[in-house]
């Protein structure tokens, strides 16, 4: 396994190589940059003192971000700063001259947090609606699921986020939840409290996050365990006497694994990325908001590391979706 684990980074070092190159490309042909500035008048023959400083400025942050040279050499020495040098870079435009792996520190945990809870709230409602839809198929229950869900499915993140904001927050019918923001927790507050607290104001993001997932998971989950409970290694199970509970469990839900464990890995990054609007709506200071204001301000340096991130979470996750086959199905070899 760890030859395994060894040649799988291997090549995804040389795989997120060419995803940021091709992030950084893109980054450079789009038209704009950071650095572009309308305080010069092309009719205007003068030019003030102030403008002058400002062209400087101007020029000097140019060489910083390395736009005056290729696009390969450019990628080349902002590769060489953070492997032999360990600078990562400073903001250009979101906060000028703070480091970017500073600003991403302060946000990553709340995604982080943030999308485990939607992670969480996906699986553990869609494993049991998939199952025992799959168990009463063509029933009242696995009918109505199915509408339910496919109705889920077609909603926009952006149009269900203002709905329960509208529904469940303050000012809106039902003032259950914070409009917006997360908790500070006070220092005279216990742990458990403050824990507490702050799940309390995820659970309407985390919503969010999670319905459309919930949906798809739902779905795959049925149509593969119908599927398994029509195997022969089921009607055997049956009638060697084992329990419907262990044959819809053990046996069943066991073989539905391999679909669960793949949708995974792409799972993680759509949340990252879906974040960016429920951040947004909810004005939670996560990766999400940092990421839309990277991307408005052309903020170069910050977006090239968010892209690195978003690779890193990528290929980590079909990673461990790949080890995770072995544990749920031992005919399964790495090799």
């Amino acid at each position: 396994m760890l030859s395994y684990i060894l040649r799988r980074i291997i090549l995804s070092i040389f795989t997120l190589l060419v995803i940021l190159f091709a992030s950084y490309s893109m980054l450079r042909l789009a038209p704009g940059d950071p650095t572009r500035s309308n305080f010069m008048d092309n009719a205007s023959s003068t030019v003030s003192s102030s403008e002058k400083n400002d062209f400087a400025e101007n020029i000097s942050l140019r060489k910083k971000l390395k736009l005056d040279k290729s696009i390969m050499q450019g990628f080349s020495e902002w590769l060489s700063d953070i492997l032999l040098k360990g600078d990562f870079g400073t903001s250009a435009s979101v906060e000028p001259g703070r480091p970017v792996l500073e600003m991403i520190g302060e946000r990553l945990p709340i995604t982080v947090k943030l999308n485990l809870m939607a992670i969480f709230i996906a699986y553990s409602i869609a494993i049991v609606i998939g199952v025992y839809s799959a168990r009463y198929a063509e029933s009242f229950f696995d009918r109505s699921s199915t509408f339910i869900l496919f109705l889920l499915y077609s909603m926009p993140v952006m149009w269900v986020a203002l709905l329960l904001q509208s529904a469940f927050c303050s000012g809106g019918i039902w003032e259950i939840f914070p409009l917006r923001g997360v908790f500070s927790s006070d220092t005279q507050m216990s742990t458990f409290k403050a824990v507490f607290m702050e799940m309390y104001c995820y659970i309407l993001p985390a919503i969010s996050l999670a319905y459309g997932s919930m949906a798809g998971l739902a779905r795959y989950t049925r149509n593969n365990m119908l599927e398994v409970l029509n195997s022969d290694f089921i009607r055997s199970a049956r009638a060697k006497g084992a329990s419907s509970t262990s044959v819809l469990w053990l046996h069943g839900f066991r073989n539905t694994l391999i679909t669960l464990i793949t949708l995974f890995s792409s799972l993680l990054p759509s949340l990252v990325a879906g974040s960016i609007i429920v951040e947004h709506i909810f004005n939670i200071p996560g990766m999400g908001s940092l990421s839309l204001l990277a991307l408005s301000s052309r903020d170069y340096p910050l977006q090239m590391i968010l892209f690195a991130f978003s690779g890193i979470l990528t290929l980590i996750g079909i990673l461990i979706a790949d080890l995770l086959y072995t544990v749920a199905d031992p005919r399964i070899k790495l090799n």
